[in-house]
């Protein structure tokens, strides 16, 4: 489900006091960095991700990597941080989201 820019508005700001979680270092994406991130954003919904490649394109592709596996949309990226979320329903509170 794509999200509106009024959701990701209002994303950005519950992530803005967030940590990131995941963190993929200099050997790159492997696939237990992609299990965490499942496993995180099973957990929170919401999650911050470090990419420490120095190359843009190389961190949007990371980016684009993680988003596909994991069937999350990317809310923001800010320098080598990104904002990941994915909806999950069966969670007993889930974030609240505004209507598209």
């Amino acid at each position: 489900m794509p999200l509106s820019e009024p959701q990701k508005r209002h994303l950005r700001a519950l992530a803005h006091h967030l940590k990131p979680v995941v963190m993929v270092g200099q050997a790159g994406l492997s696939e237990a960095v992609l299990t965490e991130t499942d496993l995180a954003l099973t957990a929170h919904e919401l999650i911050k991700v470090k990419i420490s490649a120095s190359d843009r394109a190389e961190r949007d592709t990371i980016i684009e990597r993680i988003c596909h596996r994991c069937t999350a949309e990317r809310v923001q990226r800010l320098g080598h941080v990104a904002v990941l979320f994915r909806a999950n329903p069966e969670k007993k509170r889930p974030l609240p989201l505004p209507d598209a």
